[in-house]
């Protein structure tokens, strides 16, 4: 079966869940339908006419970006401006837009992350829980418990059934399930149409439970596809939402330690040398000792006073303004700026190995992945 636009989806909700997104976020699909098939991917970090014209020009069927086509809703769409153009675009090619933004900044393993260990700092943590309590608290579940009850003579038939479908998929593992005997009663009514008992009397079978785990986007088609080979007239069957408490570290951005302790120079020039910069902007005492750090993906000034509550003595970001830095110095802090766009560009070619090895994983081998090759800094040093 060829891959869908929701099948990438599902593979993004994976790994940045849609959760995780700020309220202010307009993380997701931003054009496009879920049942485009696909066999060509790109990835970038903006959906910027250029980067669109490319993926047209490749033939790709989904853009998957970090920042978001659509932030506000649009009181009319007019093809000579940029968003419109783009809009237009996409449409004559079918191509669908997804943008996954604050969810993989705040994910386990999205930029943050990543953006810490190019660096070097180790033993992270969320510099601020995510908006949503995702960081020790209960998340809205993404996956339900399944449990039908089949006449014990028909456990092998549903349990088959069963395995035809995406449930009972855990981790790296297909095909989970677990059975229990027990004694089931029942009383048919007198329009019923029994698969055993007699109308109007108690009946006890011998039946079996049989639960697994689903996804919620296929918990329909699963429930579906058993009742057309279960035998009762009314399959029974109940549907549990697994809620999972979250200690991985999801939130916005992180705290860590250094290996060594460095001076706030030394540790600069190291940042500029690991991602390769031509320039970043210090402020603070250059011998500053650092011992551990602080930073955000993207622009982080908003944290400014979430840094200044922690015992990090830098802090590293992007859009950092000409105040924030006052106030570092008066804090006796760091402050780091590497640029919105290298703090963030960096994510591009991970994601796409990411959903390279995915795919082999399911088997779908049919569905090329490309890190889009355009993007540049659009300030430069003069």
């Amino acid at each position: 079966m060829a891959a869908t636009v929701a099948d990438i989806i599902n593979i993004m909700e994976s790994i940045a869940p849609s959760l995780l997104a700020e309220e202010w976020d307009n993380s997701g699909l931003q054009i496009g339908q879920k049942d485009w098939p696909v066999k060509k991917v790109r990835i970038a970090l903006d959906p910027s006419p250029d980067v669109v014209d490319d993926a047209c020009k490749h033939h790709a069927d989904l853009l998957l970006t970090h920042h978001p086509l659509l932030f506000k809703a649009l009181k009319s769409v007019n093809f000579s401006t940029p968003t419109g153009s783009i809009l237009h675009k996409a449409v004559l090619h079918r191509l669908a837009i997804f943008s996954a933004h604050t969810n993989l900044d705040n994910a386990f393993g999205g930029v943050n992350d990543v953006l810490a260990s190019k660096i070097g700092i180790h033993h992270l943590k969320p510099l601020k829980k995510n908006s949503k309590g995702g960081l020790g608290g209960f998340e809205d579940a993404t996956a339900y418990k399944l449990a039908v009850y089949v006449p014990a003579e028909y456990e092998d038939r549903i349990l088959n059934a069963l395995f035809e479908t995406t449930a009972g998929n855990i981790g790296d593992y297909s095909c989970c399930s677990f059975r229990n005997q027990g004694k089931g009663t029942f009383c048919p009514g007198t329009s019923a149409k029994p698969f055993t008992g007699t109308i109007g009397e108690i009946t006890h079978a011998d039946e079996i439970r049989i639960e697994a785990v689903v996804s919620k986007s296929d918990l329909d088609a699963v429930i579906a596809h058993l009742r057309k080979q279960h035998p009762y007239q009314t399959m029974a069957y109940d549907v549990y939402p697994l809620l999972s408490y979250d200690e991985s570290g999801t939130g916005t951005g992180r705290i860590g330690d250094l290996p060594e302790t460095l001076t706030l120079a030394a540790f600069a020039r190291k940042i500029k040398e690991n991602l390769k910069l031509g320039y970043v902007k210090v402020a603070g005492d250059p011998d500053l000792q650092v011992k551990k750090a602080a930073l955000c993906s993207g622009s982080g000034s908003s944290l400014m006073n979430v840094f200044f509550s922690s015992d990090a003595e830098v802090y590293i970001s992007g859009d950092l303004h000409y105040h924030d830095a006052k106030d570092a110095e008066a804090e006796g802090r760091g402050l780091i700026d590497i640029g919105h766009f290298a703090s963030e560009h960096l994510m591009v070619e991970i994601l796409a190995e990411r959903i390279r090895q995915i795919l082999s994983e399911t088997g779908t081998a049919d569905v090329t992945v490309e890190a889009c090759g355009l993007e540049k800094d659009p300030f430069v040093i003069v």
